[in-house]
Parts: C-alpha cells; structure tokens; sequence
C-alpha cells in the first residue's frame, strides 16, 4: 500500500491536524500532505494546521471554531469570546463583528484560520464561561477594538454599575481587569461610596 494511502486511512472527518500529529504515519510528510490537498481529502488551514472535512450532501462542513483553535494552540486551555456579546448588556453597543477574541496562555495577535478572523490575545487569568461581570470587565479592557462612540458606552456601563451586584463585579475586576479598566472602575466605586457617605 503506498504510504500516502497509509497516512489517509488515519484521518476522520472532522478533525483538524497539525503537521507534527500526521508525520508519524508518513515517510514524507510534507509531500504526502501536498497530494491529499490536491485531492481534497484534507484542507490547509494554516501554516501546519489541516483539517479532514466531513462530506454532506450540501458540501463540506467546516471544522467548529473549537476544534480549530485546539489544534492551532496546541492546548485545550483557552476562552473564546466575541465583541458582538457585548451588545447584551445594554450600554449602547450595537455593531456586529467578524474577528473573534481568543483568551490563551501562548499567542497574540490577529490570525486568519479557514478563512476566519481571530484575534489572540495573551493573558495570565481568563474565565471558562462567561458572566454578565466579566462581560462588562471586558467590554472596558477591550473599549478600543469599538466602533461605538467610547465616551457614550463608559457613560453607559458607570450607569448600570449601579445595578449590578457591587461584591462580585468587584471580584471580576480584581481578576481580570487590565490596569486602565481596574483605575476606571475603582474611581466608578468610590465616586458611588462618596454619594453614600454624604
């Protein structure tokens, strides 16, 4: 049996590859991967990245965001957020975007997977599901990616800060807030603590 058909009876639809995990079924990978491209048995995502498409009857399906990001990273330790979530919370966002955020503990910068837009971004602590108190820690940490009118939307979030639970949104912004976001929401704190006082 040729070797390259050696290395395709080790692929399933649905999986993406990197170079490395498939070299050990192959003699010569990289010549070997060139020919299953150009048969579309698999496709080339990124620099070392390939995916197994599943077949349907409408084309192939693309590999799930997750799986993607797994195999570029090479770890399962990562969070995937979107700017679009940030129009849930009420504080005058309102635009769609394309590019979504990939929190890890290995990468930064912008990357096209499978024609997809990400942007990666390197930090110490990141959440595995999200909350409405993350959401608006990171609506401020990210306030620069925004088409919106950034002075309109802070004045929207030191408004529903009154709303929220005080304790655990304090919590969110001890872990997860960037410098700029932290002084921003302390000041919100205490200008809120003065109003009491008085």
């Amino acid at each position: 049996m040729p070797k390259v058909n050696e290395l395709q009876e080790h692929l399933q639809p649905g999986q993406v590859y990197r170079r490395a995990d498939l070299a050990k079924w192959s003699n010569a990978v990289d010549r070997h991967l060139q020919q299953l491209v150009s048969k579309g048995i698999i496709q080339k995502l990124a620099g070392g990245v390939y995916y197994c498409p599943k077949k349907t009857a409408f084309g192939d399906i693309p590999p799930e965001d997750e799986t993607l990001i797994r195999a570029f990273l090479k770890d399962d330790h990562f969070y995937m957020a979107s700017l679009n979530a940030y129009n849930s919370l009420g504080v005058g966002t309102t635009q769609l975007y394309n590019e979504k955020l990939v929190y890890n503990h290995k990468r930064d910068g912008r990357y096209t997977l499978n024609g997809r837009h990400f942007y990666f971004l390197k930090r110490p602590r990141f959440p595995e599901k999200s909350s409405q108190e993350f959401l608006l820690v990171d609506l401020i940490n990210n306030l620069h990616f925004l088409a919106e009118d950034k002075e309109s939307v802070l004045n929207s979030v030191a408004e529903k800060v009154r709303s929220m639970d005080k304790p655990k949104l304090m919590k969110t912004v001890q872990e997860y807030a960037g410098a700029r976001t932290k002084s921003f929401f302390e000041k919100l704190f205490h200008a809120e603590e003065m109003k009491h006082a008085v």
